[in-house]
């Protein structure tokens, strides 16, 4: 059994795929299996991924089902101990491995570690706004307004999935938001303040760029939390705050294009929730 399961998801990123899983390959530390799940890609995915036959693993989806249907089907066919996340887009540095895992037994009361990265964003490096800053600890709350963690980043303990649950499939952006803020709410995060990864931002296939209005999913994300997490007193006034804020917003936006019936239902939402 392995140590680490790299799970990498992948739908039509043929241009970027190759770089990711060598990137894996050539890690520093070498006690991992990688799961490269191919969701229904119609491009020459199949190809490059036959070329990596014996080295990799391989699920192939008949048809497409999502990120995190594939990440999903790749936890459910490992059993490591710890899983780490790639996105097909994104490449890590040749340490990050070794890094996460030396600090993981440093940390031993973290089940959590991530890292820094580099942001490109079409072609161009550029520099985190403030809003990004990363944090470690006890992180709940300061991830309630946009995602802290970069999924390709993340290492946790398997046994947190086991007891908390998988990505959220019903959710085809903002999983990761969803997944993350169900652990956060109860375990510590370790940041490693090293940039050990490199994420492409801005292309027309990124999830985040075809759906419109995502907010829409981070409601019903706070929504699922709210009513079936065990959350701290604080924790769950500053989870109203941040829904109310958002429905506010997508109200707004929706009054503008004249939606009133999707008025109505994020009032609705509004009215279902107080601080107390």
């Amino acid at each position: 059994m392995p140590n680490v399961t790299v799970i990498l998801p992948t739908w039509n990123r043929a241009e970027w795929l190759e770089t990711s899983i060598e990137s894996v390959l050539t890690q520093t530390f070498c006690d991992f299996e990688l799961i490269v799940v191919d969701d229904a890609s119609t491009d020459s995915s199949a190809e490059i991924l036959e070329r990596y036959s014996g080295k990799i693993e391989k699920i192939l989806f008949p048809k497409n089902l999502g990120v995190s249907a594939a990440r999903n089907a790749a936890i459910s066919n490992s059993d490591s101990e710890w899983v780490a996340f790639l996105d097909s887009d994104d490449f890590w540095h040749p340490k990050k491995l070794q890094k996460q895992i030396e600090q993981s037994k440093i940390r031993t009361d973290c089940p959590i570690h991530f890292t820094d990265e580099v942001w490109i964003r079409n072609g161009v490096r550029i520099n985190s706004k403030r809003k990004h800053q990363k944090r470690e600890g006890w992180i709940f709350q300061p991830s309630l307004a946009l995602c802290l963690m970069a999924p390709s980043t993340v290492l946790l303990r398997r046994e947190l999935l086991e007891a908390h649950g998988l990505f959220d499939e019903r959710l085809p952006v903002c999983e990761d938001y969803d997944l993350w803020l169900r652990l956060c709410a109860q375990y510590p995060v370790a940041l490693l303040n090293e940039k050990l990864m490199t994420r492409h931002g801005g292309h027309a296939d990124q999830l985040s760029q075809r759906e419109w209005g995502i907010d829409r999913y981070r409601v019903q994300s706070l929504q699922k939390i709210l009513n079936t997490e065990s959350l701290r007193p604080g924790d769950r006034s500053a989870a109203i705050l941040i829904l109310q804020q958002k429905c506010n917003i997508l109200i707004q936006g929706f009054r503008k294009r004249g939606n009133l019936k999707e008025v109505r239902n994020y009032e609705k939402i509004l009215n279902q929730y107080s601080i107390h």
